[in-house]
């Protein structure tokens, strides 16, 4: 279409002054103008004016499908906001949208960040704990927060887990004539601040973040001993090769440690779980490192589980493979596909060494001892060793 019906709108706290040429003109022909109830009287629409519904639908714009329509939205209407939602359900012809400086924007430009190196989260509709990836001495994060109990709430959050010398400040209204900048320390911030046009700026001070290698400590995952251990869970990611935006089937999960791993390196995990117990640990585990969004769990015995689920780019089997469960999921595998399976058993080890002579791959044996008292002195404490293979489908 060479006139889309559809111009969605980047509009900030300087209203109608702030906006471009292009952004006054359609909203003078547009029949409807959907948005939140500030941006309606900030661009002084009037009767023609939609407030979202509650709670929020993008889907009826689509009514006005063919007639002169506009959404206004806060800043970057595609950051963050409604119009990638809308841009999602319409052809590219259908709209075309016209931005305003971003809430991520105006606060770089007011601290004097380099918005390209600092990290851009929405919390508004999302838990604090997606930040924990994040977290790391001298990063800069800047937060859309949903007002100022919540900046109260994530000041005290940041606290409780090591990163209260953080610096803190709270951007309120940018871009208008209401704007206001304080800095605090995160846990000095005292009290539930009020306002609803809240943006938060972090620099990481105090903690030390979760380690960018793979293996991480046993000790930071809930589980009950079921539990790919980290020497034998950096060797697994090793072989796993998890990249961004990859899809893994982490089959009897366990804890969910490998899953979790996974996330933290871009990708998106299906851990599937018998038992119940454990897969309410994998859930816990998810949660404390953000990462809710991108584990599913899936409470079933495999290969049955795997029924309804999408390829993967890669398989973890931990342990109880065996010749069904293995064809079963093979068979699913496109080209490409990675598999890797550890076992501790005889039976299993016989498995993967058939395995290997069938198709290929790499096969090895892991041994590794700790140091441990031996009376008066220390000696190696063998723990069970790991045979490892792994193919490519």
């Amino acid at each position: 279409m060479s006139d889309p019906w559809l111009t969605i709108i980047g509009i900030g706290e300087d209203g109608l002054a702030g906006l471009s040429e292009a952004s006054r003109k359609a909203l003078a022909k547009a029949e409807t103008v959907f948005g939140g109830e500030r941006h309606l009287a900030l661009a002084e629409i009037g009767s023609r004016g939609r407030p979202w519904p509650v709670p929020f639908d993008a889907r009826i714009v689509l009514s006005c499908r063919g007639r002169p329509t506009a959404v206004l939205a806060s800043g970057d209407p595609l950051w963050h906001g409604a119009g990638a939602s809308l841009a999602e359900m319409l052809d590219g012809g259908e709209w075309i949208a016209h931005p305003a400086p971003s809430t991520f924007s105006l606060a770089a430009a007011r601290l004097g960040w380099r918005l390209e190196s600092t990290v851009c989260l929405g919390l508004h509709a999302a838990p604090f704990e997606r930040l924990g990836p994040h977290l790391a001495r001298g990063v800069r994060i800047i937060c859309l927060v949903r007002d100022g109990k919540a900046a109260g709430d994530l000041a005290r959050w940041l606290s409780e887990r090591g990163w209260g010398p953080s610096a803190f400040w709270i951007l309120a209204a940018l871009g208008g004539p209401r704007e206001s900048i304080r800095e605090y320390r995160a846990d000095s911030l005292a009290g539930d601040l009020a306002g609803n046009l809240v943006t938060v700026a972090v620099e990481a001070k105090g903690g030390q973040g979760i380690p960018r290698s793979s293996g991480l400590s046993d000790d930071l995952f809930v589980h009950d001993g079921q539990i790919t251990k980290r020497p034998a869970r950096a060797l697994a990611l090793s072989t796993l090769a998890p990249r961004p935006g990859e899809r893994l089937w982490d089959v009897g999960a366990g804890s969910g440690s490998i899953s979790v791993e996974w996330g933290l390196c871009g990708g998106t995990a299906t851990a599937i779980e018998l038992r119940e117990d454990r897969a309410a640990n994998i859930r816990s585990n998810a949660a404390a490192f953000g990462l809710a969004h991108r584990i599913v769990i899936v409470s079933g015995k495999a290969p049955e589980a795997l029924a309804a689920l999408d390829p993967p780019d890669a398989v973890f089997i931990g342990g109880g493979l065996d010749g069904a469960m293995f064809d079963a999921v093979w068979a699913r595998l496109s080209p490409g596909a990675r598999f890797v399976a550890h076992s501790v058993t005889l039976e299993t080890e016989a498995l993967l060494a058939e395995l290997h002579q069938r198709h290929g791959g790499e096969l090895m044996r892991v041994e590794i001892a700790h140091v441990a008292p031996l009376g008066r002195y220390r000696s190696w404490e063998a723990t069970r060793p790991v045979v490892q293979w792994s193919a490519i489908r």
